[in-house]
Protein backbone atom coordinates (compact mmCIF):
# COMPACT_ATOMS: atom_id res chain seq x y z
CA UNK A 1 0.00 0.00 0.00
CA UNK A 2 0.77 3.19 -1.00
CA UNK A 3 0.84 6.48 1.46
CA UNK A 4 0.24 9.80 -0.86
CA UNK A 5 0.73 12.19 2.37
CA UNK A 6 1.34 12.22 6.07
CA UNK A 7 0.88 15.05 8.75
CA UNK A 8 1.79 16.29 11.77
CA UNK A 9 1.00 19.34 14.40
CA UNK A 10 3.08 20.69 16.01
CA UNK A 11 2.11 22.22 19.90
CA UNK A 12 4.11 25.24 20.96
CA UNK A 13 4.38 26.46 24.40
CA UNK A 14 7.50 28.36 26.35
CA UNK A 15 5.79 28.76 29.59
CA UNK A 16 3.85 26.54 31.68
CA UNK A 17 0.83 27.09 33.92
CA UNK A 18 3.95 28.35 36.88
CA UNK A 19 5.09 30.36 34.43
CA UNK A 20 8.12 28.57 34.10
CA UNK A 21 9.83 28.07 31.07
CA UNK A 22 9.83 24.86 29.40
CA UNK A 23 12.11 25.30 27.12
CA UNK A 24 15.75 27.08 26.47
CA UNK A 25 15.14 28.85 23.08
CA UNK A 26 12.82 32.12 24.00
CA UNK A 27 12.10 34.13 20.88
CA UNK A 28 13.84 37.39 20.84
CA UNK A 29 11.29 39.44 22.00
CA UNK A 30 11.49 37.89 25.32
CA UNK A 31 14.99 39.82 25.91
CA UNK A 32 12.84 43.20 25.94
CA UNK A 33 11.22 43.08 29.29
CA UNK A 34 9.77 46.77 29.08
CA UNK A 35 8.00 45.00 26.12
CA UNK A 36 6.70 42.17 28.03
CA UNK A 37 5.27 44.15 31.01
CA UNK A 38 3.84 46.25 28.72
CA UNK A 39 2.10 43.22 27.01
CA UNK A 40 1.49 41.71 31.04
CA UNK A 41 -0.49 45.48 31.22
CA UNK A 42 -2.06 45.47 28.09
CA UNK A 43 -3.91 41.81 29.34
CA UNK A 44 -4.20 43.27 32.92
CA UNK A 45 -6.41 45.97 31.40
CA UNK A 46 -8.36 43.90 29.08
CA UNK A 47 -9.23 42.40 32.30
CA UNK A 48 -10.41 44.82 33.95
CA UNK A 49 -12.03 46.51 30.75
CA UNK A 50 -14.16 43.01 30.37
CA UNK A 51 -14.88 43.42 33.90
CA UNK A 52 -16.59 46.35 33.60
CA UNK A 53 -18.53 45.52 30.77
CA UNK A 54 -20.07 42.80 33.18
CA UNK A 55 -20.62 45.10 35.59
CA UNK A 56 -22.40 47.70 33.39
CA UNK A 57 -24.39 45.21 31.57
CA UNK A 58 -25.62 43.75 35.39
CA UNK A 59 -26.78 46.89 36.11
CA UNK A 60 -28.74 47.65 32.74
CA UNK A 61 -26.83 49.90 31.59
CA UNK A 62 -25.37 47.36 28.35
CA UNK A 63 -26.79 44.80 26.36
CA UNK A 64 -25.98 41.05 26.16
CA UNK A 65 -22.08 41.14 26.39
CA UNK A 66 -19.89 38.22 25.85
CA UNK A 67 -16.91 38.33 28.35
CA UNK A 68 -13.21 37.22 26.96
CA UNK A 69 -12.12 36.16 30.82
CA UNK A 70 -9.21 33.57 30.03
CA UNK A 71 -8.68 34.51 26.64
CA UNK A 72 -5.81 37.31 27.56
CA UNK A 73 -2.62 35.24 26.55
CA UNK A 74 -4.40 34.60 23.05
CA UNK A 75 -5.53 38.40 22.44
CA UNK A 76 -2.77 40.56 23.16
CA UNK A 77 -0.26 37.55 21.42
CA UNK A 78 -2.98 38.07 18.50
CA UNK A 79 -2.67 41.94 18.85
CA UNK A 80 1.23 42.84 19.31
CA UNK A 81 2.47 39.84 16.57
CA UNK A 82 0.48 42.09 13.75
CA UNK A 83 1.49 45.16 12.08
CA UNK A 84 -0.23 48.34 11.15
CA UNK A 85 -0.93 47.56 7.99
CA UNK A 86 -2.67 44.52 8.39
CA UNK A 87 -6.30 43.78 8.87
CA UNK A 88 -8.09 42.13 11.86
CA UNK A 89 -11.68 40.57 11.21
CA UNK A 90 -12.41 38.81 14.69
CA UNK A 91 -15.54 37.35 16.10
CA UNK A 92 -17.35 38.91 19.13
CA UNK A 93 -15.53 38.29 21.75
CA UNK A 94 -11.80 39.52 20.90
CA UNK A 95 -11.96 42.65 22.72
CA UNK A 96 -8.46 42.43 24.03
CA UNK A 97 -7.35 42.64 20.23
CA UNK A 98 -9.59 45.36 19.52
CA UNK A 99 -8.27 47.30 22.26
CA UNK A 100 -4.56 46.94 21.31
CA UNK A 101 -5.34 47.38 18.35
CA UNK A 102 -6.66 51.01 19.03
CA UNK A 103 -10.28 50.35 19.45
CA UNK A 104 -11.24 52.85 22.38
CA UNK A 105 -13.05 51.06 25.14
CA UNK A 106 -16.09 53.66 25.13
CA UNK A 107 -16.62 52.31 21.70
CA UNK A 108 -17.00 48.77 22.74
CA UNK A 109 -19.17 49.65 25.22
CA UNK A 110 -21.25 51.92 22.53
CA UNK A 111 -21.80 48.68 20.26
CA UNK A 112 -22.72 46.70 22.86
CA UNK A 113 -25.20 48.80 24.51
CA UNK A 114 -27.06 48.89 21.13
CA UNK A 115 -25.18 51.85 19.16
CA UNK A 116 -23.81 50.75 15.62
CA UNK A 117 -21.18 53.95 16.01
CA UNK A 118 -19.71 51.95 18.29
CA UNK A 119 -18.15 50.20 15.22
CA UNK A 120 -16.61 53.21 13.48
CA UNK A 121 -13.92 53.34 15.16
CA UNK A 122 -11.85 56.57 15.29
CA UNK A 123 -7.81 55.41 16.20
CA UNK A 124 -5.65 53.56 13.47
CA UNK A 125 -4.91 50.99 13.22
CA UNK A 126 -8.21 49.89 14.14
CA UNK A 127 -9.53 51.90 11.64
CA UNK A 128 -9.20 49.99 8.86
CA UNK A 129 -10.27 46.52 10.45
CA UNK A 130 -13.68 44.84 10.21
CA UNK A 131 -16.01 45.50 13.23
CA UNK A 132 -16.67 42.31 14.97
CA UNK A 133 -19.20 39.91 14.00
CA UNK A 134 -22.00 38.30 15.58
CA UNK A 135 -22.50 35.75 13.04
CA UNK A 136 -20.53 32.43 13.70
CA UNK A 137 -17.61 32.39 11.32
CA UNK A 138 -18.32 34.88 8.65
CA UNK A 139 -15.83 36.81 9.34
CA UNK A 140 -13.23 34.27 8.01
CA UNK A 141 -14.98 34.90 4.28
CA UNK A 142 -14.12 38.68 4.84
CA UNK A 143 -10.51 37.82 6.05
CA UNK A 144 -10.37 35.81 2.92
CA UNK A 145 -11.62 38.21 0.47
CA UNK A 146 -8.83 41.52 2.25
CA UNK A 147 -5.98 38.65 1.49
CA UNK A 148 -7.10 38.08 -2.21
CA UNK A 149 -7.00 42.28 -2.61
CA UNK A 150 -3.88 42.30 -0.51
CA UNK A 151 -2.56 39.53 -2.99
CA UNK A 152 -3.86 41.33 -6.09
CA UNK A 153 -2.30 44.73 -5.26
CA UNK A 154 1.05 43.21 -4.37
CA UNK A 155 0.62 44.53 -0.85
CA UNK A 156 2.93 43.34 1.83
CA UNK A 157 -0.26 42.54 4.09
CA UNK A 158 -1.77 40.15 5.95
CA UNK A 159 -5.42 39.39 6.65
CA UNK A 160 -6.04 37.96 10.11
CA UNK A 161 -9.47 36.28 10.98
CA UNK A 162 -10.34 35.00 14.93
CA UNK A 163 -13.39 32.50 15.28
CA UNK A 164 -13.85 29.92 18.22
CA UNK A 165 -13.92 26.54 18.18
CA UNK A 166 -17.34 25.92 17.07
CA UNK A 167 -16.52 28.33 14.23
CA UNK A 168 -14.73 25.40 12.92
CA UNK A 169 -18.18 23.69 12.32
CA UNK A 170 -19.40 26.16 9.60
CA UNK A 171 -18.92 26.19 6.24
CA UNK A 172 -18.10 29.65 6.24
CA UNK A 173 -14.45 28.77 7.37
CA UNK A 174 -14.48 25.52 5.15
CA UNK A 175 -14.93 27.70 2.33
CA UNK A 176 -12.38 30.94 3.17
CA UNK A 177 -9.62 28.23 4.06
CA UNK A 178 -10.58 26.14 0.87
CA UNK A 179 -9.74 29.75 -1.07
CA UNK A 180 -7.06 30.58 1.13
CA UNK A 181 -5.34 27.33 -0.16
CA UNK A 182 -6.51 27.77 -3.81
CA UNK A 183 -4.47 31.41 -4.26
CA UNK A 184 -2.24 31.16 -2.15
CA UNK A 185 -3.37 34.31 -0.20
CA UNK A 186 -1.59 35.62 3.28
CA UNK A 187 -4.96 34.76 5.58
CA UNK A 188 -3.89 33.86 8.91
CA UNK A 189 -7.01 32.15 10.42
CA UNK A 190 -6.49 32.00 14.64
CA UNK A 191 -8.94 29.31 16.38
CA UNK A 192 -9.45 30.42 20.07
CA UNK A 193 -10.74 27.12 21.27
CA UNK A 194 -12.21 27.82 24.74
CA UNK A 195 -13.42 23.94 24.86
CA UNK A 196 -17.03 25.53 24.82
CA UNK A 197 -19.34 26.35 21.77
CA UNK A 198 -22.00 27.91 24.15
CA UNK A 199 -23.20 24.93 25.94
CA UNK A 200 -21.25 22.23 23.12
CA UNK A 201 -18.00 20.93 24.39
CA UNK A 202 -15.29 20.87 21.70
CA UNK A 203 -15.52 16.60 22.06
CA UNK A 204 -18.96 16.71 20.66
CA UNK A 205 -17.70 19.83 18.22
CA UNK A 206 -15.60 17.46 16.45
CA UNK A 207 -13.87 14.21 16.01
CA UNK A 208 -10.27 15.68 14.68
CA UNK A 209 -7.85 14.86 17.25
CA UNK A 210 -6.87 18.53 16.88
CA UNK A 211 -8.78 21.10 15.49
CA UNK A 212 -5.58 22.76 13.72
CA UNK A 213 -5.50 19.91 11.60
CA UNK A 214 -8.73 20.95 9.58
CA UNK A 215 -6.89 23.19 7.63
CA UNK A 216 -4.29 20.32 6.13
CA UNK A 217 -7.14 19.54 3.61
CA UNK A 218 -6.91 23.14 2.30
CA UNK A 219 -2.69 22.88 2.11
CA UNK A 220 -2.45 25.71 4.70
CA UNK A 221 0.49 25.53 7.61
CA UNK A 222 -1.25 24.39 11.02
CA UNK A 223 -0.04 24.43 14.24
CA UNK A 224 -1.62 23.95 17.79
CA UNK A 225 -0.58 26.63 20.57
CA UNK A 226 -0.63 26.90 24.26
CA UNK A 227 -3.19 29.88 24.04
CA UNK A 228 -2.85 31.03 28.23
CA UNK A 229 1.22 31.25 26.85
CA UNK A 230 1.38 34.74 25.79
CA UNK A 231 4.95 34.01 24.64
CA UNK A 232 3.74 31.02 22.39
CA UNK A 233 1.11 32.67 20.77
CA UNK A 234 2.61 35.89 20.12
CA UNK A 235 5.68 33.76 18.19
CA UNK A 236 3.65 31.61 16.67
CA UNK A 237 1.26 33.85 15.29
CA UNK A 238 4.36 36.31 14.09
CA UNK A 239 5.66 33.53 12.42
CA UNK A 240 2.37 32.61 10.06
CA UNK A 241 2.19 35.89 9.69
CA UNK A 242 6.14 35.93 7.75
CA UNK A 243 5.41 33.70 6.01
CA UNK A 244 2.35 34.95 4.67
CA UNK A 245 4.03 38.23 4.06
CA UNK A 246 6.87 36.11 1.90
CA UNK A 247 3.91 34.66 -0.34
CA UNK A 248 4.86 31.07 1.59
CA UNK A 249 0.61 31.01 1.78
CA UNK A 250 -1.70 30.97 5.06
CA UNK A 251 -1.71 29.30 8.57
CA UNK A 252 -4.50 27.76 10.69
CA UNK A 253 -3.52 28.12 14.53
CA UNK A 254 -5.51 26.52 16.89
CA UNK A 255 -4.81 28.79 20.71
CA UNK A 256 -6.07 26.20 23.48
CA UNK A 257 -7.19 28.09 26.28
CA UNK A 258 -10.94 27.98 28.10
CA UNK A 259 -13.81 30.54 28.58
CA UNK A 260 -13.81 30.97 32.20
CA UNK A 261 -16.64 32.97 32.05
CA UNK A 262 -20.24 32.10 31.13
CA UNK A 263 -20.91 32.68 27.31
CA UNK A 264 -22.46 35.73 27.25
CA UNK A 265 -23.94 37.60 30.59
CA UNK A 266 -27.76 35.97 29.38
CA UNK A 267 -25.78 32.66 29.71
CA UNK A 268 -25.64 30.78 33.10
CA UNK A 269 -22.59 27.98 32.64
CA UNK A 270 -23.14 25.98 35.61
CA UNK A 271 -26.26 24.44 33.63
CA UNK A 272 -24.06 22.50 31.36
CA UNK A 273 -20.29 22.63 33.20
CA UNK A 274 -19.19 21.03 35.79
CA UNK A 275 -17.54 23.27 38.54
CA UNK A 276 -14.30 20.93 39.20
CA UNK A 277 -13.61 21.55 35.36
CA UNK A 278 -13.80 25.18 35.52
CA UNK A 279 -11.37 24.90 38.88
CA UNK A 280 -8.98 23.30 37.13
CA UNK A 281 -8.57 25.93 34.47
CA UNK A 282 -8.43 28.69 37.01
CA UNK A 283 -5.12 26.86 37.62
CA UNK A 284 -3.75 27.64 34.52
CA UNK A 285 -5.21 30.65 33.64
CA UNK A 286 -2.85 33.39 31.39
CA UNK A 287 -2.26 36.00 34.25
CA UNK A 288 -1.08 34.02 36.57
CA UNK A 289 1.86 32.47 34.60
CA UNK A 290 3.07 35.42 32.71
CA UNK A 291 3.06 37.51 36.07
CA UNK A 292 5.43 34.62 38.07
CA UNK A 293 7.53 34.91 35.08
CA UNK A 294 7.91 38.47 35.29
CA UNK A 295 8.14 38.40 38.74
CA UNK A 296 11.18 35.96 38.34
CA UNK A 297 12.90 38.76 36.26
CA UNK A 298 12.72 41.30 38.96
CA UNK A 299 10.78 43.43 36.19
CA UNK A 300 7.58 43.09 38.25
CA UNK A 301 6.06 43.21 41.61
CA UNK A 302 2.63 43.71 43.87
CA UNK A 303 3.47 47.84 44.33
CA UNK A 304 3.40 47.93 39.85
CA UNK A 305 0.27 45.55 39.99
CA UNK A 306 -1.56 47.90 42.31
CA UNK A 307 -0.76 50.95 40.83
CA UNK A 308 -1.55 49.50 37.37
CA UNK A 309 -5.09 48.33 38.54
CA UNK A 310 -5.35 51.93 39.90
CA UNK A 311 -4.47 53.34 36.49
CA UNK A 312 -6.94 50.85 34.47
CA UNK A 313 -9.79 51.42 37.18
CA UNK A 314 -9.47 55.27 36.88
CA UNK A 315 -9.32 54.75 32.73
CA UNK A 316 -12.51 52.76 32.46
CA UNK A 317 -14.19 55.22 34.84
CA UNK A 318 -13.83 57.61 32.57
CA UNK A 319 -14.40 55.52 29.31
CA UNK A 320 -17.63 54.66 31.14
CA UNK A 321 -18.54 58.24 31.61
CA UNK A 322 -17.61 59.06 28.07
CA UNK A 323 -20.41 55.65 27.22
CA UNK A 324 -22.85 56.98 29.23
CA UNK A 325 -22.75 60.44 28.13
CA UNK A 326 -23.27 59.76 24.48
CA UNK A 327 -26.08 61.33 23.13
CA UNK A 328 -28.83 58.96 21.82
CA UNK A 329 -28.99 58.78 17.79
CA UNK A 330 -31.97 60.34 16.37
CA UNK A 331 -34.55 57.71 14.79
CA UNK A 332 -34.07 58.32 11.95
CA UNK A 333 -30.26 57.24 12.30
CA UNK A 334 -32.45 53.69 11.51
CA UNK A 335 -32.74 54.58 7.86
CA UNK A 336 -29.38 57.04 7.10
CA UNK A 337 -27.17 54.51 6.63
CA UNK A 338 -28.53 51.56 4.86
CA UNK A 339 -29.25 52.74 1.51
CA UNK A 340 -27.78 55.39 -1.03
CA UNK A 341 -30.75 56.01 -2.37
CA UNK A 342 -33.84 55.38 0.45
CA UNK A 343 -36.45 53.39 -1.54
CA UNK A 344 -39.81 55.37 -1.13
CA UNK A 345 -41.72 52.85 1.18
CA UNK A 346 -38.65 53.46 3.41
CA UNK A 347 -38.75 56.82 3.04
CA UNK A 348 -42.41 57.31 4.31
CA UNK A 349 -41.26 55.02 6.87
CA UNK A 350 -38.79 57.60 8.30
CA UNK A 351 -41.00 60.77 7.92
CA UNK A 352 -44.01 59.01 9.72
CA UNK A 353 -40.72 58.08 12.13
CA UNK A 354 -39.24 61.57 12.23
CA UNK A 355 -43.32 62.92 13.21
CA UNK A 356 -43.78 60.66 16.41
CA UNK A 357 -39.91 61.78 17.82
CA UNK A 358 -41.35 65.27 17.24
CA UNK A 359 -44.47 64.91 18.59
CA UNK A 360 -43.57 62.96 21.79
CA UNK A 361 -40.28 64.87 22.61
Amino acid sequence: MSVITTFKIEYVQYLDAEGKETRNDLPAFTKDLDHMVALYKSMFSTRVFDAKAVSLQRTGKLGTYPSCLGHEAAHIGIGSAMRAEDVLAPSYRESGIQLYRGVQPREIYLYWGGDERGSDYQHEPARHDFPCAVPIATQCLHAAGSALAFKLRGEKRVAVCTLGDGGTSKGDFYGAINVAGAQNLPLVAVIINNQWAISVPRQKQSGATTLAQKGIAANLYCVQVDGNDLIAVRKTVNDALERARAGKGGSVIEAVTYRLSDHTTVDDARRYRDDREVEEAWTKEPMKRLRHWLLGKGVWDDAKEEAWKNACDRRMEDETMAYLETKTQPVTALFDYTFAQLPVDLARQREDALSREKLHG
